[in-house]
């Protein structure tokens, strides 16, 4: 199976983006399937068009965690999009067969058109994301794509797109399955939408006083006023953090058990939280510092990606310029 998927060079990751993606790229690559991985720079211009200072940084930042959370070089394509000049070429064919008004129906097209107002977004580059996006997973044809739940929309649009082009001109495309983590959301600290601009991430870069300083605050079962009373674990998003970063489920069935009869208090339970944590953690944190010294491997990584996403996305453009009949 071929797959593919992206993240955007908007700063660096966080623990959301590490088990509601990563981890799930780094099972899917060594299950020996053919791993398509890169930087979104084109897509980040989107919404953050207004300041590009940071946009050279973060990509190569993103690339040495991607490396750092296990994406392997020898198993997976890790590449830029903007670096391949065959998504901008496919996405400009596919704006010409998607209806203004499907784009505009799209769920997060105006949730974001809310939740962003501090910068204009009322653009075509921002309307259109979804076909850029279309257009970076049918340019490999990609079997099937790993993604949160808030991206299933628009998933469900690039189907539609490559059954619209296969029935008006000839059958190039796959539609790509959805592959969901198993964690396919987390929340952030303060039981809000995990962002930035919410200052309630935990950054997969973080060291242990950090993590530390997050974790403690964190609000548990408002039912659980005292250290006697139980708890409903599942009203508690401490709760939601074990179940994504303790493993063993006799470990996990232990923490329920203990908060649902008070056997163990909150700050009992953020403690082993802190500690499960730490060691999934640690590992990533010295790979982090280790690509840090070693930006000529980054960047060679960089290029032999893109020289491999190149030759896999000309295929595909040549078989969409026959079909549609251009002069080649």
């Amino acid at each position: 199976m071929r797959v593919l998927s992206g993240m955007r060079p908007t700063g660096k990751l966080h623990v959301g983006n590490l088990v509601g993606a990563l981890e799930s790229w780094v099972k899917l690559q060594n299950d020996n399937n053919e791993s398509f991985f890169f930087v979104a720079d084109w897509h980040m211009l989107t919404t953050g068009y207004q300041d590009t200072s940071n946009l050279r940084e973060n990509t190569l930042t993103l690339v040495r965690e991607f490396l750092a959370c296990g994406i392997d070089p020898q198993k997976s394509t890790i590449f830029i999009q903007s670096h391949v000049k065959e998504h901008a070429e496919l996405y400009l064919l596919l704006s010409m067969i998607v209806p203004l008004g499907r784009l505009e129906r799209i769920p997060t097209y105006k949730e974001q058109l809310n939740e962003i107002r501090r910068r204009d977004i009322s653009t075509f580059g921002f309307l259109g994301y979804p076909v850029l996006q279309a257009a970076d997973i049918l340019i490999y044809n990609a079997d099937g794509v790993p993604v949160g739940e808030d991206q299933a929309f628009h998933l469900e649009l690039t189907r539609e797109i490559a059954r619209k082009f296969n029935s008006l001109y000839s059958k190039v495309f796959k539609e790509p399955k959805t592959l969901l983590s198993k964690v396919p959301k987390l929340l952030g600290t303060d039981g809000r939408k995990m962002s930035k601009s919410y200052g309630n991430v935990i950054n997969i870069d973080t060291n242990e006083e950090k993590l530390r300083s997050m974790i403690m605050p964190m609000m548990t079962d408002p039912a659980r006023k005292r250290r006697t009373d139980p708890g409903t674990p599942e009203k508690c998003n401490v709760w939601a953090y074990h179940k994504a970063f303790e493993t063993p489920q006799e470990k996990l069935d232990e923490i329920h058990e203990g908060c649902s009869t008070a056997k163990i208090g909150c700050v009992d339970c953020k403690r082993i939280l802190i500690e499960s944590m730490k060691k999934r953690l640690s590992p990533i944190w010295e790979k982090i510092e280790y690509f840090k010294t070693h930006q000529k491997f980054v960047k060679d990584v960089v290029l032999d990606g893109d020289k491999r996403a190149r030759i896999a996305a000309r295929e595909t453009m040549e078989k969409v310029e026959n079909a549609i009949n251009l002069v080649r």
